[in-house]
């Protein structure tokens, strides 16, 4: 079983930036592919980004690419999401999601593994 916890969620205006953190409770992390998924009030879980078990294999929504930059850091079983330029309409839970996946992965029933989310609150 592997835990995951997010944190960096917060209250930012528009155009500013936040980093969100992922620190997963298993050292087997380097072989689980990885993604972020937003969910905003009344709608469905949506992929935002995602990378391979190696990080080699990288892919982003249409809505946040240029923006957003995913990463992940092995030797500290961490995943990252940093979020630039933000808009109102990112504001969402942002949830951090692992799975023992061959690549990269963008539907949300591919992931075993789910933190419990992080507000994220852009002001316009």
């Amino acid at each position: 079983q592997v835990q995951l916890v997010e944190s960096g969620g917060g209250l930012v205006q528009a155009g500013g930036s936040l980093r969100l953190s992922c620190a997963a409770s298993q050292r087997t992390f380097g072989l689980y592919g990885m993604g972020w998924f937003r969910q905003a009030p009344g709608k469905e879980r949506e992929f935002v980004a995602a990378l391979s078990a190696s990080g080699g294999i990288i892919g982003y929504a249409d809505s946040v690419k240029g923006r957003f930059t995913i990463s992940r850091d092995n030797a500290k079983n961490t995943l990252y999401l940093q979020m630039n330029s933000l808009k109102p309409e990112d504001t969402a839970v942002y949830y951090c999601a692992g799975g023992r996946l061959a690549s990269m992965r963008r539907d949300v029933g591919e992931y075993a593994y789910w933190g419990q989310g992080t507000q994220v609150t852009v002001s316009s």
